[in-house]
């Protein structure tokens, strides 16, 4: 064992004498906002993507402009498989705490370069290359956040409690995009859609700098799980956790995919395709839209802890078989509601639809870190969760938006989504409850 091991090892040993659910706040202090941080950044793109469109490609419409940047937004997914074989393979051989700051690194840097791009005005379509290539450094680097960021709370947690306390993972993601939006809604209030629009929309991303730096410096001050120290000690890490993870856990990648499949379609559902649907075709004002998102975002910030906590009580199946159950019978009626025109329809819909993934949400990110062992956990979970994801999550926006240009009908994205449920519906009911048992190791 190398000297850095033991004396972390050392340190945890020592750290036993401080009070559990002090050691345990600051755990999911220092990872979730740097989960926000992370989480912030990349979400923003999807909020702008309107303004983006027509700021980096030379398009006919606002509709066509929006497409090409659906799709620039779904390139950086293509990148999200690959950085959790890599993310994801480090994590289980060096450890999950110096790779979560790695990643935290890379796609803050990224996102800050992104907001000095010149635009497809300034100097043609380098502009649109540039662009796709700051979103392929950010899909690399987010193939490593939430596998690593779920395995670091899942193995500090308590058994009884790995439910709530991971759950936290996604409050601060949603978190991050109520910030983002939010930001956004105030800079365009402020600005005016005109000025937001010329030069506005590069605040946000600025601001990405200062805020990795942040997440940086927090992450870097963690120690590592118990669980991976006691791995280190006992001599039982894999020198090729992948090719472990492919070939005698097939049957937990499969359900990890099957998992996230409802849970990538649901979020950049909501959290990215929404605000520009609301304005392009049901066409609310650009502040109102961002309005309407920010309140439903919010609002499943809130309920997830809560979720989290039944999850522990009532087990992980009864919560994500009831939110894939809510997807599947009520996307294409909330919809219809938002098309109603007013504001509170709007938030009532999104409010409906946020409860449905806060209750997936509340059990599944618990449901896929005990699917695992500890020598496999991160890169086994960073494989399945990312080509998840890739598949399902990257394409919704352009998906949904070109299943709305193709058909005519503005409510047929809900198809995309009552199908991604069902896949997950299906999948759950196969899977074995493991709420309230000890990690696999």
């Amino acid at each position: 064992m190398n000297n850095s091991a033991q004396q972390s090892l050392d340190n945890v040993t020592s750290d036993r004498e401080i009070p559990v659910v002090r050691k345990l706040r600051k755990v999911l202090l220092a990872t979730g906002i740097g989960h926000f941080v992370e989480w912030f950044d990349f979400g923003l793109y999807g909020t702008l993507a309107a303004i983006i469109g027509v700021q980096f490609f030379q398009a006919e419409s606002p509709a066509v402009a929006l497409l090409s940047s659906f799709a620039v937004f779904g390139a950086g997914f293509i990148m999200r498989p690959l950085g959790g074989l890599y993310f994801g393979s480090l994590g289980d051989r060096i450890g999950r705490q110096k790779v979560l700051a790695t990643v935290i690194l890379l796609t803050s840097g990224a996102t800050f370069v992104m907001g000095l791009l010149p635009t497809f005005s300034q100097i043609g379509i380098a502009a649109t290359v540039l662009l796709v290539v700051t979103r392929l450094i950010q899909g690399f680097a987010a193939g490593g956040e939430s596998s690593g960021a779920t395995t670091f709370l899942a193995e500090y947690a308590p058994t009884a409690r790995r439910g709530y306390f991971t759950c936290w993972i996604d409050n601060f993601g949603f978190m991050a995009f109520v910030a983002g939006s939010g930001l956004v809604f105030l800079l365009t209030a402020t600005l005016g859609e005109a000025t937001m629009s010329d030069w506005g929309w590069r605040i946000p991303f600025l601001i990405a700098g200062p805020l990795g730096l942040v997440g940086l410096y927090l992450r870097k001050h963690l120690e590592d799980t118990p669980e991976f120290l006691e791995m280190v000690k006992s001599g039982k890490t894999e020198a090729s956790p992948l090719r472990t993870a492919v070939t005698t856990a097939w049957g937990a990648l499969l359900f990890c995919v099957g998992f996230v499949v409802i849970k990538a379609v649901g979020h950049w559902t909501l959290q990215t395709f929404m605000p520009s649907y609301l304005s392009t075709e049901l066409h609310y004002s650009k502040l109102d839209s961002y309005a309407i998102t920010t309140v439903g975002l919010f609002s499943i910030a809130v309920m997830v802890p809560f979720m989290g906590y039944l999850s522990d009580k009532f087990g992980r199946k009864p919560l994500m078989l009831a939110g894939c159950a809510g997807f599947i019978l009520f996307t294409y009626p909330a919809m219809m509601v938002m098309a109603r025109g007013d504001m509170l329809s709007a938030i009532l819909a999104m409010l409906l639809l946020g409860a449905f993934i806060a209750a997936f949400d509340g059990a599944c990110s618990a449901a896929m870190a005990e699917l695992f062992p500890t020598s496999i956990r991160y890169g086994g979970m960073a494989i399945a969760y990312n080509v998840a994801v890739a598949f399902f999550g990257g394409i919704t926006p352009w998906f949904s938006a070109y299943l709305i240009t193709s058909t005519g009908n503005p409510f047929s994205p809900a198809y995309y989504v009552m199908g991604a449920a069902l896949i997950t519906f299906l999948t759950v009911l196969r899977a074995k409850e493991t709420a309230g048992q000890p990690l696999r190791r």
